[in-house]
């Protein structure tokens, strides 16, 4: 049964991209089926409304001085979202001509506060769990391992494996070194706990996860969960880059050979220093393969865009190398020429990256990155990790390992093969088709 235009539901977005991204994702796919979409969004961050017509943007003060967003500490900025747009959120939803609409709130799991306005007003809420179930896990880990004293764990102990999560180490476990570790340990506490909501909603499929899935609703409350990954393959068309995209690569990937191409992007948060950004350098210029490498302004310490590359880099590459601010990443991913990725293994763009089959060199940066690098390095095998200090010799071997030598045959064809799988799960009759459908039956129920 199709929801007739009046069902809204009201979606929670966290303002930054790799959160953004998935939120309005589903937005576009609960649209499709016939929900009334409203976004309540931040000034900060805050999406274009041009570029989704079909949906009511609401946006709410939160609040924040120039100097906490400059000081990209993460965790204290999500703490004070949380404390100082409840009031904002509950307001908006009661200046609207008719509440008795709004199916449900849907909220990021790092807007919690969401749930408390969600009771107050008696409103259903489902939590969207824009990360993997590995990374979850990892969380919850984490959370034990603190409440048994291994926190904080010493060096020695780096290399050894989680108890009760042997797939990682110690080094892999997401501990975020921003601000206080009280406030990471009450920031993760709050992620975890699904409190009242009715149902998680969870971008990943089960091809890649479903014992994690299990084995997380064993050790919580056992609420639905949909798993309805990948969700871009559902929204195919829906942009929500919050940076400008150059599409003038495809000209120059139209003009490489097949699998030829190594793409280089770390994301939209993460930044280098000018001694890392040589090392990389040299390390592409020296394997001798064409790249695509997306330098974001500001990314590069003290440096406005590229000023900071090493002397006689450009003229080493020439034609083989093509530098651009920001690109189209999935139409990256699915072009022939595209090779491999050189990704910080966020979710969305390893999730883009499976759905392509396109083999990966993992150099995580933070939070669930280190879980998944290591998920798709040593659990999938579908690419290899950049772990030690970034050198040019070593950065040169593993492209090449990837890219011209019998392994990266190997890994591409596992890549390949998991394609296939995650094509199977988002099809008619597939395990996120199916759970997509159950999730709107829920929704209407």
């Amino acid at each position: 049964m199709a929801p007739k235009r009046c069902s809204r539901v009201v979606l929670v977005p966290c303002p930054f991209q790799g959160h953004i991204s998935p939120m309005l994702q589903l937005g576009t796919i609960l649209h499709n089926r016939g929900f009334s979409i409203t976004i309540v969004h931040t000034q900060l961050n805050s999406p274009k409304p041009s570029n989704h017509p079909d949906f009511d943007f609401q946006f709410i003060p939160e609040g924040l001085s120039k100097q906490e967003i400059a000081s990209f500490n993460v965790v204290d900025v999500i703490l004070a979202l949380n404390e100082r747009c409840r009031i904002p959120l509950q307001e908006c939803l009661i200046q609207r001509e008719s509440r008795e609409d709004i199916t449900c709130i849907i909220y990021d799991d790092l807007m919690y506060f969401s749930e408390e306005v969600a009771n107050h007003l008696n409103i259903p809420s489902i939590v969207l769990r824009t990360s993997s179930a590995a990374s979850l896990l990892s969380r919850l880990a984490i959370l034990q391992l603190k409440d048994e004293g291994y926190i904080p764990f010493p060096d020695a102990m780096s290399q050894d494996q989680v108890p009760g999560f042997p797939t990682l180490r110690f080094k892999d476990l997401p501990i975020c070194n921003f601000g206080t570790p009280e406030n990471f340990y009450q920031l993760l506490a709050h992620m975890c706990d699904i409190k009242t909501s009715s149902a998680v909603i969870w971008n990943t499929m089960d091809c890649l996860e479903e014992s994690l899935l299990v084995e997380q609703q064993l050790k919580q409350f056992p609420i639905p969960i949909f798993t309805i990954g990948p969700m871009h393959k559902f929204a195919p068309a829906c942009s929500s880059s919050l940076l400008k995209e150059d599409s003038s690569c495809i000209e120059w990937l139209d003009k490489q050979d097949p699998n030829s191409v190594l793409y280089i992007s770390l994301g939209s948060m993460a930044s280098t220093n000018e001694k890392e950004l040589a090392e990389m350098a040299w390390g592409l210029a020296n394997s001798k393969q064409p790249f695509l490498w997306v330098i974001r302004p500001g990314s590069i310490h003290g440096s406005e865009w590229i000023e900071s590359l090493p002397e006689g880099f450009m003229e080493t590459v020439g034609e083989r190398g093509c530098i651009v601010k920001w690109a189209p990443q999935r139409e990256v991913l699915a072009h022939p020429s595209v090779g491999g990725f050189w990704t910080h293994c966020g979710w969305n763009s390893t999730l883009e990256t499976i759905s392509e089959g396109v083999p990966m060199i993992c150099r995580p940066c933070f939070a669930d990155q280190m879980v998944t690098a290591r998920f798709v390095s040593h659990v999938w095998r579908i690419g290899l990790q950049l772990e030690n200090e970034l050198e040019r010799n070593e950065i040169e071997r593993v492209v090449r390992r990837l890219m011209v030598e019998e392994e990266g045959e190997e890994i591409r064809k596992r890549a390949e093969d998991l394609k296939e799988s995650v094509e199977c799960c988002f099809k008619k009759g597939g395990s996120s088709y199916n759970s997509l459908s159950k999730l709107v039956e829920f929704m209407l129920s």
